[in-house]
Parts: structure tokens; sequence; C-alpha cells
């Protein structure tokens, strides 16, 4: 059994956490940067402890002065949250060697998950749809351009390793191949120190469809439905919605069978989501696992009613789900606005500050999940999100309405924010259609339509 959670995190998702411990009667620890003395997970924790300085590879990448909190404070439990440490199978092999339990998924499906070509080929052994490409990383420009003539064109040359968008570049002609490689290796290399890559065919706008699993010690994989994440911003997502306006009854039911096979070939335990790309007739394939909580959990927990949170908990402590059914039932409409501390009309310039005043909206089928209030910094140091806000409805019109007099109602200053972004996204007529794709919000940028103002 765990008694006491430190929590390896920061923000929204650290006081989330807290919260959800709390309520199953966990004690809480919570880690702070030198910036975050202020913050409100440090208040909301049982105890809290300094880190280290402001640069997150001193502090909440700082494996050694953690674990050492952890010896401090006699936790017998490690919640990642996402990002930071959350994918780093290092970290959940360094909780299992001290006896404390990370609330995740073990090191072995971490790795397995993390390197994007092994995921893919275990992938292709379970079953589960993926986008024709290479047979794992490819090693030269020979290699890549027999591989290049097997697929055709388009292809999008992938860093193995990583995400966030980084080491990646789209192909159109073969011309453009040995550059795209070249400039693909040195980004991934700099951002994960990996430089590998594979390659895969280049689904012309696509959705993003995800599927969220959680599964238990015995080996039982629920799923949780569907959430679209389309709407993205140099493949970094902006908004979320639960369900997909793309995916019938039946189209569920596959994807979902598919990401309960993808969990079980991992032997997963834990939340974690299956990433798909949708095409336009209606055919999936696989993209990655995010082996973590994600940032939209919300959304999907707004209309299954289940506590993702709560349940990495429970299986966390070798309890079976709490969840009656292996496929939950989807009722209503969520959509979550990612509120950022960035300026729309600065082509979504960082807008770090001090946060003068902070209103967020209330009423009914509204949540905000956020780990600021007013006087608190947004640092540099970290990711600029502020808040992320939430509505539900009955149907998707209603979750619309809902998120339309939310923004309205939502106060932030002393930062710029992408709330003005969010409100004319509401009003986008395409949008409220549901005729999306992950290139939409760009194409609208650029257009000129969404000002942010």
């Amino acid at each position: 059994m765990i008694r006491k959670v430190l929590v390896a995190n920061r923000g929204e998702i650290a006081v989330r956490v807290i919260r959800a411990c709390r309520e199953v009667g966990l004690e809480t620890v919570a880690i702070y940067s030198e910036a975050d003395k202020g913050s409100l997970h440090v208040e909301l924790a049982d105890e809290a402890y300094l880190v280290g300085p402001a640069p997150a590879r001193q502090s909440y990448l700082n494996i050694p002065a953690i674990m050492n909190i952890v010896t401090q404070s006699g936790a017998d439990g490690v919640h990642p949250g996402y990002g930071f440490l959350a994918e780093n199978a290092g970290f959940a092999s360094v909780c299992q060697l001290w006896g404390v339990k990370f609330v995740g998924p073990g090191a072995p499906a971490i790795e397995r998950m993390g390197v994007k070509a092994q995921a893919k080929e275990t992938m292709r052994q379970a079953d589960v749809p993926v986008v024709p490409g290479s047979d794992g990383v490819v090693t030269s420009l020979s290699e890549a351009e027999a591989v290049a003539k097997r697929i055709g064109y388009p292809l999008i040359v992938k860093a193995s390793a990583g995400g966030g968008g980084r080491g990646i570049r789209v192909v159109q002609e073969p011309g453009e191949l040995a550059t795209a490689l070249e400039r693909a290796a040195s980004e991934a290399q700099a951002s994960f120190g990996d430089g590998s890559l594979y390659i895969e065919r280049f689904i012309v706008d696509p959705r993003h469809i995800e599927i969220q699993v959680v599964a238990d010690s015995a080996g039982r994989v629920a799923t949780l439905g569907e959430r679209e994440s389309s709407i993205q911003r140099r493949r970094q997502k902006v908004l979320e919605e639960a369900p997909s306006v793309a995916v019938d009854p039946e189209l569920r039911r596959r994807m979902e069978d598919a990401a309960a096979r993808a969990a079980q070939a991992v032997g997963y335990e834990s939340a974690g989501t299956v990433e798909f790309l949708l095409d336009r007739d209606g055919a999936f394939y696989f993209m990655e696992m995010n082996t973590r909580i994600q940032v939209e959990h919300g959304v999907t927990e707004l209309v299954t009613g289940v506590d993702i949170v709560k349940e990495q908990l429970r299986v966390a402590m070798g309890e079976s789900l709490g969840i009656p059914e292996d496929r939950v039932p989807l009722v209503g409409h969520a959509i979550e606005c990612r509120i950022n501390a960035e300026d729309p009309q600065k082509d979504f310039r960082p807008s770090p500050g001090t946060i003068t005043a902070f209103e967020p909206p209330g009423g009914f089928g509204v949540r905000v999940d956020s780990g600021v209030r007013e006087g608190n910094q947004v640092s540099p140091f970290y990711d600029s999100m502020v808040a992320k806000l939430m509505t539900w409805g009955r149907d998707r019109p209603e979750a619309i309405a809902r998120m339309r007099r939310a923004l309205r109602e939502f106060r932030v200053e002393g930062v710029q924010t992408t709330i003005p972004l969010h409100m004319q996204l509401m009003e986008d007529p395409d949008f409220v259609a549901g005729n999306i794709d992950i290139n939409f919000l760009e194409r609208r940028l650029a257009e000129g339509a969404f000002t942010g103002s």
C-alpha cells in the first residue's frame, strides 16, 4: 500500500494529483523550484521541499535531488504527472530500485513505447493498424530512398525518440529528402540526444484521434472512448474535445479494440493514451502511445464520470480498476481550451509576468484546472499554460455555447493569453460544424481569420 505520494511536477497537474490523493486519504509531498515558491501546489500539499533553482534541469528534471526528497519525506509513492520525468524509463527504474512505487507504467513499457520505430513494430505485431513506412530506423540516404520508392510521396521523416513536433519534416518530392533527413536528425539530436529517424507515408489532412485506456496489474484494460485533438498549432495541441464528431459507434469500437490490444502488447499498467491518425476515408493508423496522464484527460472524465487520476492511484496500490465496464459509455460532450500566457497577435510569443487578476468562470458544466492565482508569476522557465478551461454539455452545441460564455467570463490580467483566440475559434463556422483536421488552425491563422484580439 502507498501512504504518501511525492508529486514530481508543478502547476495544474501537481494540484490535480494532490487533490485526488487527498480524496483517497493519501498524504502528499510537493517539490518546487526557486521560481515556484509561492505556487498553489506548494500550499495544498501536506509537505513541500525546495528541489533546486528555476531551470528545469536543476529542479524538476534533477532525479538525484528528487530522490533525496523522497528519502527525506518518507514518501513511498511518486506521481510524475505529465511532462518532465513522466515518460522517463530511467526515473521509473530508479523509483523501483529505491522501493518506491512509480504511479504509472513500468519502465519496460515506457521504454518500448518511447522509441517510435520500436513502438510501431510492436503495434504491427499486435495487429494494430500502422502507417506504411520504414521497418525501424533508417540509417542512410540510400535506405531512405528505397523506403520512399516503396511507399511513395509525400512522406514524413520523424525522430524515433521524443515528440512535441520536433525532429519532423514533410517531404513532398525526391529532391527534398536528403535535406529533410539532415535537418530532422540534427533537431532530434539537439532535442532528445538521439538523432535516429524513421519514415512514414504522409497522411494528408488527417484528424488526430486518441483513445484513453486504463489498465491494472491483472491485465484488464478499460477503454474510455476517444478524444479529438485536431486543433493544433505547430503540432502542439490547442483544444481537445470528447467525443469526436468524426467517430461513429462502429469506428469507436474498432479503435477502442485496437487501443486495448496496444496496451496488452506491452503489458501496460496505469493510465495511457493510444494516438491515431484518422484519414478522410475513415481508416485509422497508430501514431504513438503516451505512457502517462494526458493534459486533456479532463474532457474524458467529464463524459465518462471516471476519475482517471484516482484510477492511477488504485492500480499503483495493487487494486483492480474501479471502472464497472471494459468499454465505458460516453454521456454528453466536453471541450477543453488550453489557456496559455502567449500573445496570439505576436506569433504566440510567450508572455511571462505577474498575474495581477485571475477570476475563472463557474456555473453548471464548467471546470477550470489551474495551478495559478492572483499574484503568481508566469515563469519563462516552464510551459506557459495558465489554466485548462473545460465545459460539458448534453451535446456538442451546448458544450460550445457554454464555452463561449465561460471564455467571456474568464478574467486574466497582467499577461497576454490565448482567451481571445479561443473566443474566435468558438465562432468559426467550420469548427462549429466539426469540419476540422490537424491543419485547420494553421490554415486559419495563415488566412488571418484568427487575430487573437
